[in-house]
């Protein structure tokens, strides 16, 4: 088993959600990469608030990206600079 939070990109302070013209706060991320460009085990987040949590995960799952959806609390932050 890979442990997907491990290998997610770290996110900023700012947990905006990711939906486009969405200022929300981010509620949900969504573990995902391309494995046309990323590594197997490179995972990138979006991040979604409640609304388009689903929108999201759906255009993720349409192209085999979606690797899992964990609350913001379990992500790794970026430390502040």
């Amino acid at each position: 088993m890979i442990d997907l939070l491990g290998l997610a990109d770290p996110i900023s302070d700012d947990l905006v959600c990711s939906g486009k013209g969405c200022r929300a706060e981010a509620r949900w991320g969504l573990l995902w990469n391309n494995p046309k460009i990323h590594t197997p085990e490179r995972r990138k987040v979006w991040l979604a608030c409640d609304d388009h949590r689903e929108h999201l995960e759906t255009f993720l799952d349409a192209r085999g990206f979606r690797h899992g959806t964990v609350p913001v609390t379990d992500l790794e932050q970026q430390p502040a600079q």
